[in-house]
């Protein structure tokens, strides 16, 4: 079954089941989201709060980032495979409220950001002082929620991975979800693209060559203009016929220098195959569920590089490039060059519906949960 069958078939409901746990004492307790059998909905608990390590801090949840990974996760089907039960949650805004004994980098009050195992979907988050970041001034708790994923994401598929230069021309897919939406926020404002409004005119491009140039590809219309209202160049509809023929109307027969792909399977060869000399594609997912197999004659023929992007490892393999992504992504939302889209806002309660927003391909940019 599906990931939307499972979801559609044992939660029709907008609200979860709430189970209470005793609490030694009687004392404080928070809510969390737990999964606690792989392919089911998940419940919501009241647990006691556990002693701080001296390394550690507590924060006060106000947001939590709702990625396809947390639902991957909760089937079974993600690359880590934490052990039953937890709590789902990868990415979280909140307020200190308590630290450990060695603690020096946030104190309590301090507005942050997090980035969590799993267990960022609760009223409280305990995790390791090196794993938060302090959120400037005037950026909401709401937007820096947004951030850690899927603009750490973005910074380090264009700038680390593909070594995006400018003049160079961005295709990405799956551009009305949130890495999408990062993608096309950063490649326009980050990297510097000029707002353009192109159509299809080959004679047009040409006579931008050597500008910045992002072209956002999904699946439906209305998915196509939000990426436009949001800082793409051109767009293509790809349930509307061959990616590469519409790719190659938009720049001709060069192609484009970079893609950025989310979805996997055909679009991903399509991609691939639109690809200009030299040109890089880096896969960060596989959305559309179909892993495709990579052949290897199209790297040849035009000197082409493939790789992919699993940004949450380099928490472990390179924590320098992990946490200046995300220090990036808070200066530059700051600064008022990016801005991300909030797409839809769930209650903590609604957790299951807002997976179910997620699988039936409802959602555009950013999907969170909110804790107040």
């Amino acid at each position: 079954m599906t990931l939307v069958g499972v979801w559609g078939r044992c939660f029709p409901r907008t609200q979860t089941w709430l189970c209470r746990r005793a609490v030694p004492g009687g004392g404080r307790h928070y809510r969390t989201a737990l999964c606690a059998q792989l392919k089911q909905p998940l419940a919501i608990e009241e647990v006691a709060p556990r002693p701080l390590q001296p390394q550690e801090v507590r924060v006060d949840v106000h947001f939590c980032g709702v990625n396809f990974a947390d639902i991957l996760v909760c089937h079974g089907q993600y690359q880590e495979k934490p052990q039953l039960p937890f709590t789902p949650g990868m990415e979280f805004s909140g307020i200190v409220l308590e630290t450990g004994s060695e603690v020096h980098s946030v104190k309590e009050g301090d507005q942050v950001i997090g980035v969590s195992g799993y267990n960022g979907m609760a009223e409280e988050c305990i995790t390791d002082q090196k794993m938060l970041w302090q959120i400037p001034e005037k950026v909401p708790l709401l937007e820096a929620a947004a951030l850690p994923v899927t603009y750490g994401t973005a910074l380090l598929a264009l700038e680390h991975r593909a070594c995006t230069q400018p003049g160079e021309t961005v295709l990405v897919t799956a551009a009305a979800g949130a890495t999408g939406l990062a993608v096309i926020d950063v490649a326009t404002n980050v990297l510097q693209a000029k707002n353009l409004s192109m159509g299809s005119c080959l004679a047009f491009w040409e006579a931008f060559s050597d500008m910045d140039l992002v072209i956002a590809a999904a699946g439906s219309d209305e998915k196509c203009q939000l990426a436009m209202q949001r800082g793409a160049q051109a767009s293509v509809n790809y349930t509307r016929g061959s990616l590469k023929e519409a790719v190659q109307q938009l720049v001709g027969n060069d192609g484009v220098n970079v893609v950025i792909d989310t979805v996997g399977g055909n679009v991903f060869l399509e991609a691939l195959r639109s690809l200009a000399w030299e040109g890089r594609i880096v896969v960060v997912g596989f959305a559309g569920g179909t892993i495709a197999s990579l052949p290897a004659n199209l790297l040849l023929l035009k000197n082409i590089s493939a790789m992919g992007l699993f940004w949450g490892r380099y928490k472990k393999q390179n924590f320098p490039v992990f946490s200046r992504s995300l220090t990036s992504a808070l200066q530059y939302c700051q600064q008022g060059r990016i801005q991300p889209y909030i797409g839809a806002v769930f209650k903590l309660e609604e957790i299951n519906a807002a997976f179910l927003h997620v699988t039936q391909r409802k959602s555009t940019g950013k999907v969170l949960l909110s804790m107040k």
